[in-house]
């Protein structure tokens, strides 16, 4: 992202255009009281109603003349702060999704949702009416005060006494109002990510009764919500009414004084409405000034949160020698590879290497690294130790763009977009795969039979993170959405947990025809990974057994064990123990 005045660059023109409108309508609101002091000296104490009707025109002039200037004004202002929010919030959400996936460890959704939409919607209203609101409070108090000075500098004395205990009030309204905000800003962000979860969750919630807690946990942070809401509209009950008082005070205390200098002599009765006038017009700045100092403070807590989101960088960078390949076959190696995370050992010393078109199977205990092999593969992460190669060339040496859209995967955590099945299934290569492409990868998936079944078949809206179909038939979308992008690298990370075996054994027979790519099938059953051209074992952070099935099974190891506690005695030709 880019510092704000960079955004508000390019909109000089629109500013410049807003500002003279508000220069020229504030103009405007200084002559008339002049008027109202001709009217009153010269028409109603001298008599020269000749004059009357030119000034009630120039009145009527000066109104409309006024409407038309605040009206351009308020619309170019919100034209900018819609634009500039606009541009900010393209620009910070492209920020956020060029980041790193440590970046969404540290950073829940509730967060990112709120900096993106609250928070942003804050900074714009102060770029563009707020602000310019705030702008012309200033001149026109200063103007106002200029021709106060000019009709009565005694007079003037009273507004300017009481002007600075308006602002005092002001500043301490603002200070206690920033730290308001910060913890406004910090638990909108918490409820939005409770919300958030509970909603996504709901199926779990409802399944283990959860409504009560979940309800209570809502409450409290929605509590402390409240609270903090409470303390904010307190602090602006404590001070706005202070500020509205002496304003009227103020006035108050013109007429009087000014009476008095009328009665000695001192001012004409035309001089004392013109002043009242001006008095009138220098205590909507005042009474707003709560206002404007309570939205330009939440608008500096808002952009402080969106900086710090800003300046974070992704660790995962493109390289600037980075070369694309002319085309990508397939082949994967892992050289020595080690992986690090805060402190704790994930991988290390692994040695793996695939031709183009051969498959690896990949076993083990939950937390052995199997799915921290996807991360590194696809530069989620970096490795720490060795490197992985793609096609003999260092996957930090190849374009993301190109890495990544080489390497399909079929995750453990199944998303689905809230879209039609053809979307869903299109997501790898939108514009280049067609319907034959998708009813093949949905077939060769064992899905198309259960979406012809579905109200509108392949343009059925598959809901919210696939909310309307099983576990089983979204892992087919899936799969098929992995399969119709024909990747030189295919990855399963536990695809078919969710499958019944007829329809495991049919997907896998099926896979076994998609030759052109290099597959790696991540699972938990041998099932699985059997027919694998190499299976791997991960223990302890690194390969403990490797081998063909057949090979495995000779060495009786943990492979073996696996395979006893799955097919206990199903097959003649095993015998376990």
């Amino acid at each position: 992202m880019k510092k704000i005045s960079t955004y508000m660059k390019r909109y000089g023109f629109l500013y410049l255009f807003g500002f003279v409108c508000m220069i020229a309508a504030i103009a405007l609101d200084m002559i008339a009281p002049q008027i109202t002091r001709s009217i009153i000296d010269d028409v109603i104490v001298g008599k020269q109603t000749q004059l009357l009707m030119r000034l009630l025109f120039g009145l009527l002039g000066i109104g409309l003349g006024r409407a038309v200037l605040q009206y351009a004004k308020e619309y170019t202002y919100d034209c900018i702060g819609v634009r500039v929010g606009y541009d900010i919030r393209k620009d910070l959400f492209r920020h956020i999704q060029s980041m790193s996936m440590d970046f969404f460890d540290r950073h829940n959704t509730g967060e990112l949702m709120t900096r993106t939409k609250e928070d942003v919607d804050k900074v714009w209203a102060v770029l563009g009416f707020v602000g310019i609101l705030a702008c012309e409070a200033v001149v026109h108090t200063v103007l106002v005060l200029f021709f106060m000075v000019r009709l009565n500098p005694l007079l003037t004395l009273i507004p300017l006494a009481i002007l600075p205990v308006i602002g005092f009030c002001a500043v301490r309204m603002e200070n206690r109002l920033g730290v308001v905000y910060d913890k406004i800003s910090e638990e909108t962000a918490t409820l939005n990510t409770v919300a958030q979860e509970c909603l996504s969750g709901v199926r779990t919630v409802k399944a283990f009764a959860r409504e009560d807690y979940e309800i209570e946990k809502f409450n409290r942070h929605n509590r402390t919500f409240y609270d903090l809401n409470m303390q904010q509209e307190k602090t602006v009950a404590a001070y706005q009414p202070v500020i509205t008082f002496l304003g009227k005070v103020m006035l108050i205390a013109v007429i009087i004084a000014g009476g008095l200098l009328v009665i000695s002599g001192r001012m004409t009765l035309g001089a004392l409405g013109a002043f009242s006038e001006y008095a009138n017009n220098v205590i909507w700045p005042m009474e707003i000034v709560g206002w404007l100092s309570n939205d330009i403070a939440s608008a500096f807590a808002s952009w402080r949160k969106i900086r710090r989101i800003d300046v974070q960088k992704p660790r995962i960078t493109q390289a600037e020698d980075a070369k694309a390949l002319p085309a990508v076959r397939g082949e994967l190696r892992f050289e020595h590879v080690g992986f690090t995370l805060d402190g704790h050992v994930i991988l290390k010393d692994i040695n793996l290497a695939l031709k183009p078109g051969q498959t690896l199977g990949v076993m083990g205990m939950t937390g052995a690294g199997k799915t921290t092999l996807v991360n590194l593969i696809q530069r989620f992460y970096d490795v720490t130790e060795g490197r992985i190669t793609l096609d003999g060339v260092d996957i930090r040496k190849l374009p993301l763009d190109q890495l990544r859209a080489s390497v399909s995967v079929v995750m453990q955590d199944v998303f689905l977009f809230s879209e039609s099945v053809n979307d869903n299934v299109k997501t790898g290569r939108r514009d280049e795969i067609f319907q034959d492409t998708i009813e093949w990868a949905a077939d060769a998936a064992g899905a198309s039979r259960f979406i012809r079944r579905l109200g509108r078949q392949y343009e059925t809206i598959v809901g919210e993170r696939g909310v309307g179909l099983s576990g089983g038939q979204k892992q087919r979308i899936s799969i098929a959405r992995a399969i119709a992008k024909k990747p030189p690298v295919l990855i399963l990370d536990d695809a078919t947990s969710a499958l019944d075996m007829e329809t495991e054994r049919l997907i896998q027979k099926n896979l076994k025809d998609v030759d052109t790519s290099t597959k790696i099938i991540i699972g938990h059953r041998i099932s699985a990974v059997r027919a694998a051209d190499e299976i791997i074992i991960l223990e302890n952070n690194t390969i403990a057994e490797r081998g063909t099935h057949e090979e495995l099974m000779a060495k009786k190891g943990r492979y073996y064990q696996t395979w006893c506690v799955q097919y206990e005695n199903r097959e003649e030709e095993t015998v376990c123990p």
